[in-house]
């Protein structure tokens, strides 16, 4: 399959993809050594009690992936994104993660705001927020870096749509971008918009660019990750409607749980993305889990629960007569399980879905996922279990999803698929936070 199927959305879960040269997340040397020996900038009092006071958590976040190919590259020049996202838990203060990772050039940002939406690409009066970075309204961010902005005062309700508007004064390239979105965002015509209530809209886009996370203080002080591919992504389920399981599951926590549910969900999913592997066919599938981990898990703001549901597009890619080793898949998913251990984190096991009926299915492939299905039911290396295989299997075919549930690929279950995915995950490990 090619990269514009992944972009159409098309195959079992999308695409699998090709990687440009992998870039470290942390790099050592003299010059690493030397910054590391320079004596500490005082911190008055007053500011090290804000720094220690506000505790912050992911409302909202996607996983960056890219670069597309260049044909389908989005090209910007003295435009304003109105990018929509969905917040799930409710804070008084703000910020964003904005991210140049799959970048080759500064991303120029001369403008950030926030706001609550109205609807389509409108705002609601008075909830209008500038964001700056280090005081300043302006940054140009390095590639292969993610930035940070400063806080913001504004009231978040839970499951408030968000208006996150960006500026961008020069000519950009959308090269880092999470590609199914399943939310319509907005590009403006030539110039600075991002404080408009009613944004003019040259065109419309089924994709974030750029903005990778939404942060909440005063209010929230955790967040689950929900790690995984298309099935976490959402794909098949109805757009501008968020109704993918962690979407339905954030409302459940709080319906549940009251206030103690009032817990960030923040959706790393990637259409097509594996455990084990990056493919040679497209970059929008992203880095494979166990490399993007400590980007997309350990980075979130407030993660203390992990659910990882990964490991079917391992095995539907794998060779059809000798299919990857159930083994390997139980060895990858015991190091995001180690490495999720080691920063504090309760972690959900999740069984894989059943997939009959799909043109990948066979006895051998089957195999493997019965048997990585038996290990996480029986070995009690989680904290908790998420049988996702149980919940939406059919129960007259237990190699298929019931009907009821599937959205007509065989693999991707439909909105009420979904909301039983959010069923299934114990309350019981959050209660207990």
């Amino acid at each position: 399959m090619t990269s514009t199927q992944l972009a159409r959305g098309e195959g079992p879960d999308a695409d699998a993809p090709s990687r440009p040269p992998r870039r470290s997340f942390l790099r050592t040397g003299p010059a690493v050594a030397a910054g590391l020996a320079l004596p500490a900038l005082p911190v008055t009092a007053p500011l090290a009690q804000t720094l220690a006071a506000e505790r912050w958590a992911a409302t909202w976040g996607t996983a960056p992936a890219g670069p597309p190919p260049s044909a389908s590259t989005l090209g910007l020049s003295n435009q304003t994104l109105r990018l929509v996202v969905h917040a799930s838990a409710a804070g008084s203060r703000v910020r964003i993660r904005v991210s140049n990772e799959m970048g080759s050039a500064p991303l120029n940002i001369g403008t950030a705001r926030i706001a609550l939406r109205s609807g389509g690409a409108g705002t609601v009066a008075g909830t209008d927020r500038q964001l700056l970075f280090g005081g300043q309204p302006s940054i140009a961010v390095p590639p292969g870096a993610p930035a940070l902005s400063d806080p913001a005062d504004l009231a978040i309700p839970a499951f408030a749509d968000l208006a996150v508007s960006l500026y961008l004064p020069g000519a950009s390239q959308a090269t880092t971008i999470h590609n199914v979105a399943l939310q319509t965002s907005y590009v403006s015509p030539a110039g600075d918009y991002s404080a408009a209530p009613g944004l003019p809209v040259q065109r419309t886009l089924a994709s974030w660019p750029f903005l990778t996370e939404v942060d909440v203080s005063g209010g929230a002080t955790a967040a689950l990750v929900a790690l995984g591919d298309s099935l976490t992504d959402g794909q098949a389920s109805t757009a501008n409607a968020n109704r993918r399981w962690p979407d339905q599951f954030a409302r459940r926590l709080q319906l549940q749980l009251g206030i103690a549910g009032n817990i960030g969900v923040a959706n790393r999913g990637i259409a097509a993305n594996s455990l084990l592997t990056d493919y040679a066919t497209s970059l929008l599938a992203g880095r494979d889990a166990l490399e993007r981990f400590d980007r997309d898990v350990l980075a979130t703001a407030g993660a203390r629960w992990l659910l990882a549901l990964i490991g079917i597009n391992d095995i539907v890619y794998s060779a059809a007569s000798n299919p990857i080793p159930a083994d390997t898949l139980i060895a990858g998913h015991l190091q995001l399980l180690a490495r999720a251990r080691a920063r504090g984190l309760a972690v959900i096991g999740a069984t894989l879905l059943p997939f009959e009926g799909l043109s990948y299915y066979n006895a051998a492939r089957e195999n493997v996922r019965t048997r990585f299905n038996d290990w996480i039911r029986g070995a009690g290396a989680h904290d908790a279990l998420a049988d996702f295989d149980l919940a939406l299997r059919d129960p007259a075919r237990p190699t298929r999803l019931n009907p009821a549930y599937d959205s007509g690929d065989h693999l991707h279950p439909n909105d009420t698929g979904y909301q039983a995915m959010a069923q299934a995950v114990p309350l019981e490990v959050f209660a207990a936070a």
